[in-house]
């Protein structure tokens, strides 16, 4: 099992960047694959990127390709997503979350989810 903790979010001007964290315990956590999922008031959860953990793969969905990185440092069990050129439309409830078997796009294959951290952007 899984446990895991978002942090970073907050309010930023258009262009700008954030940071955001993910840290997770669990002794199986180098097994999963990572996601970051963000949902905006009124719309569905929409992924955003992912990464294995097992061999550093990544995939972005294609509004954030260019502008957003996720990273890890398995030795602190932490998964990044650095955001950069911040658009207004990048506001809602960041999620990070943990796949048992995967690293796809989809939310419902996820196992285990954060509590969310809010990113707003600002002009």
């Amino acid at each position: 099992q899984v446990q895991l903790i978002e942090s970073g979010g907050g309010l930023v001007q258009a262009g700008n960047s954030l940071r955001l964290s993910c840290a997770a315990s669990g002794r199986t956590f180098s097994n999963y694959g990572m996601g970051w999922f963000r949902q905006a008031p009124g719309k569905e959860r929409e992924f955003v990127a992912s990464i294995n953990w097992s061999g550093g793969r990544t995939n972005y969905a294609d509004s954030v390709r260019g502008r957003f990185t996720i990273s890890r440092d398995n030795a602190k069990n932490t998964v990044y997503l650095q955001m950069n050129s911040l658009r207004l439309e990048d506001t809602a409830v960041y999620y990070c979350a943990a796949d048992r078997v995967g690293w796809g796009q989809m939310a419902s294959k996820y196992d285990y989810w954060g509590q969310g951290t809010q990113v707003t952007v600002a002009s």
